[in-house]
């Protein structure tokens, strides 16, 4: 009878230990996901947005795809539409003298070729401002970046059951009690030290200097190339607006306001009469 009664304490001791052992599992924390950040072009009406008839005369121009209009401020980078044949491409925007006759909006010759408009004929246009924004990529896309969770590992407590008696009857010698491990020595704190972080010099603001932004890419490259004769060293970075492809020619970065300003002279003395500081 004590056997019987031994062997129903002990299986429910163990099954109390399975549960627990489940209940834990279930209820463990999941691991968190995390969202992936990208930058993407918006277009800023706010800023600068006009529907006019826009001119190519018929020049070649320095400084890749670029529109001037009258009423600008600052130089702005732009999406420049065709409205007549739907073609778009990503530019600069530049501040044009009113005096000029002709329509308002006056095109680069890399300009027109992306747009499609011909020497000496108005086209309409629309151009916008654009500005770079930080937005959570697609769900799925985010998916297939994150990395696959980690199991979780369940520490399960160890439960001491009474031995049962054996069949004669004598009761078994209970186990020795296993001795607990040494504990490990303290180590020994590291020595404070005394040293302050040094403060980082204060950024400039605009430290690059834009050359031009070209739909095609060996003007970009023709562009780099002469620039690096006189002497300045320049980077060419692609871009995608809305699937077509663009390249700008930036060089830098500049030290300080004085070095910023002798880059600009230098490279406007190159030709690039319309280039400008920008921030990267």
């Amino acid at each position: 009878m004590r056997a019987v009664s031994g062997g129903v304490m002990l299986a429910l001791v163990l099954s109390g230990c399975q549960m627990q052992l489940g209940g834990t599992g279930e209820d463990g924390p999941r691991p968190a996901s995390s969202a992936r950040i990208v930058e993407r072009d918006v277009e800023a009406p706010e800023v600068f947005s006009v529907t006019e008839k826009g001119l190519w005369d018929g020049r070649p121009s320095l400084g890749g795809v670029w529109v001037a209009h009258p009423d600008v401020k600052d130089p702005e980078r732009v999406i420049i539409r065709n409205s007549e044949n739907g073609k778009f491409v990503i530019g600069a925007l530049f501040r044009r003298e009113r005096a000029n006759p002709g329509p308002r909006l006056q095109l680069s010759s890399d300009a027109a070729e992306a747009l499609g408009a011909l020497a000496g004929q108005p086209v309409a246009l629309n151009v916008v401002a654009l500005r770079r924004e930080e937005a959570e990529a697609p769900a799925a896309e985010t998916a297939a970046a994150a990395p696959a969770p980690e199991t979780a590992a369940i520490a399960a407590e160890t439960v001491a059951a009474t031995p049962l008696p054996p069949a004669s009857g004598k009761p078994a010698k209970p186990a020795k009690p296993a001795k607990p491990a040494a504990s490990p020595a303290p180590a020994a704190a590291p020595a404070a030290t005394e040293t302050r972080p040094a403060r980082p010099a204060p950024a400039l603001g605009k430290a690059y200097v834009q050359i031009g932004i070209f739909s095609v890419q060996a003007n970009a490259t023709r562009a780099a190339d002469q620039l690096r004769k006189a002497g300045v060293v320049p980077t060419i970075r692609k871009g995608e607006s809305q699937g077509k492809d663009f390249w700008r020619v930036i060089a830098g970065p500049a030290a300080s306001k004085s070095d910023r300003a002798a880059l600009l002279a230098k490279i406007k003395s190159l030709g690039y009469g319309d280039a400008y500081a920008v921030s990267n």
